[in-house]
């Protein structure tokens, strides 16, 4: 029996006190981070790997279903307002985009319509498809990655139990093996817990790596609020030194991100219409 079916390690949660529940479930989710650090000599190659097809060109696709699907989506739709960088990562979801809300029946059982989904973005060899599936036996997501490294793409994998399809179909499986969920079989918990915590790693680390960071700041994210205006403002005087707040934000407001503004200030431009 896969992990991620095993019956829970409690018993009678019905007959449980809301602590003991609560309690119960943190005991369990403690137990994902230490899963996912054996991983990282794993996760370290997937990034490189697109990196390397990044600067290429290259995109990411997330492939998954149900729980597993919509956590790529949401990863994927965070790169461009944290990052500035447009139609890099793709989420995609078994049954479509309505299926981010709603189940669809049977949408993850048709081994082909994964690389259908693909096909419309006009994949390459410079392209990864990363699939995203917890018991690593979801056909949409395995028949994706197989026919993903037929066509020369970089094929990874973020999966909770060992030795499944999935992984044996990925160039380079991420096995993150988190043990029986607290309700049996409820892999929206801490298996999804664990997917999450690596689709941001592989993300982050790529952005990173691709120069989207300076020091530790976001300095390309879209300005899509007050918040985020604020925030930019402020770390364009901490790495200019300016110290009159309304003139770091005329300067972000007139360049439109952290990086440019500190460019053109360094470059001579000492004030902002």
């Amino acid at each position: 029996m896969n992990t991620t079916e095993q019956s829970s390690n409690y018993q009678n949660l019905q007959d449980m006190t809301v602590e003991e529940i609560l309690t119960g479930i943190n005991n369990e989710d403690r137990q994902v981070p230490i899963a996912v650090a054996r991983e990282i000599p794993q996760i370290s190659r997937l990034v490189d790997g697109i990196v390397e097809r990044m600067k290429r060109g290259g995109r990411v696709f997330y492939l998954g279903a149900g729980t597993s699907g919509r956590l790529g989506v949401v990863d994927a739709s965070e790169i461009p307002p944290t990052y500035g960088v447009h139609d890099k990562f793709i989420g995609l979801i078994a049954g479509g985009d309505k299926a981010i809300r709603n189940a669809v029946e049977a949408a993850e059982d048709n081994p082909d319509q994964g690389w259908n989904d693909i096909l419309p973005f006009g994949p390459d060899e410079n392209d990864t498809v990363v699939g995203v599936a917890a018991s690593g036996r979801t056909p949409y997501v395995i028949g994706a990655v197989r026919k993903a490294r037929e066509n020369g793409l970089l094929t990874g994998c973020i999966t909770c139990n060992e030795g499944s399809d999935l992984a044996a179909a990925s160039e380079i499986p991420v096995e993150v093996v988190v043990g029986p969920e607290f309700v049996t079989g409820s892999t929206r918990m801490k298996s999804g817990t664990a997917q999450k915590l690596v689709l941001n790693m592989i993300s982050t680390a790529a952005m990173i790596r691709l120069g989207h960071v300076k020091g530790n700041k976001m300095v390309d994210m879209q300005l899509t609020n007050k918040k985020l205006v604020d925030r930019g403002s402020r770390m364009i005087m901490g790495e200019t030194g300016i110290t009159d707040y309304d003139l770091a934000r005329r300067l972000l407001l007139k360049y439109g991100s952290v990086r440019k503004a500190v460019d053109a200030y360094i470059g001579g431009d000492k004030d902002a219409e």
